[in-house]
């Protein structure tokens, strides 16, 4: 069990690790249920710095965590999301182009433009959180954007042969899975009530229209369109829990 969980860590991360060993094809597929658990192991580490910095400017908190989020992460979402941003502006609607563009290492303006749009959206979103003393919000979060991935590869083809991401699709545990996202749902709801539902529901509509998209252009998804799910979760998340309307 701690093999799965390992490599799940090593994937997501950037955290200091024993050194990657060899890991089976089932091992790598049994990974995907440790994403919201490594989504969790993240939150926790963005909630241990908003209590030590607490009675600094909210601003320079929130661009702390902010900076401390992507170097955990080592920006891997982020280059999903700008390829896949680029993918859609430069794919003109045709499927093959759209794939071919997703795998040339080149960020393009549509890439740069929407990057700088999710952080400033995560900024703002983490700000207003610092300022009700929000600290849940850092926990879930990242939970439910990894809980995404396990979720569009149970409901959505993988579309490339090759590579981790075919693996993953190939060895995925799906009923575990279920009761993985399942679970991720309950904890949210006890963890904020009405706001985590609110939260589940939004990442819900936002799941569902992703998913559309990435079907009627590709019509599955790919290792970069599941980075971009993970990140435009995490924006639409901090930002509707920051939304005071719901406390």
């Amino acid at each position: 069990m701690m093999k799965p969980l390992l490599v799940a860590l090593q994937f997501l991360t950037r955290l200091p690790l024993p050194e990657r060993a060899p890991a089976t094809d089932h091992q790598i597929g049994q990974s995907l249920l440790y994403y919201p658990l490594v989504g969790l192991i993240i939150g926790g580490l963005l909630m241990l710095v908003a209590w030590i910095t607490e009675g600094s400017p909210e601003g320079v908190r929130a661009a702390l965590l902010l900076v401390i989020w992507v170097l955990i992460t080592g920006a891997l979402h982020l280059d999903g999301l700008a390829d896949s941003a680029d993918a859609w502006v430069g794919g003109f609607g045709d499927r093959e182009r759209t794939l071919a563009i997703m795998k040339d290492p080149y960020v393009g303006p549509a890439g740069v433009t929407v990057i700088l749009l999710v952080l400033i959206a995560k900024f703002a979103a983490l700000e207003a959180l610092l300022g009700q003393a929000n600290y849940i919000a850092l926990l879930l979060v990242p939970m439910l954007g990894r809980a995404m991935l396990p979720l569009l590869l149970l409901t959505t083809d993988y579309v490339r042969k090759n590579g981790l991401g075919s693996t993953l699709a190939t060895h995925h545990p799906k009923r575990a899975s279920l009761w993985v996202i399942f679970s991720c749902a309950i904890f949210t709801i006890f963890m904020a009530g009405s706001s985590g539902l609110w939260l589940l529901i939004t990442l819900a509509v936002l799941f569902l229209s992703l998913r559309r998209v990435m079907i009627q252009r590709i019509q599955g998804v790919t290792g970069d369109t599941l980075g971009a799910t993970v990140e435009l979760s995490e924006a639409a998340g901090l930002m509707i829990l920051a939304m005071a309307v719901f406390y």
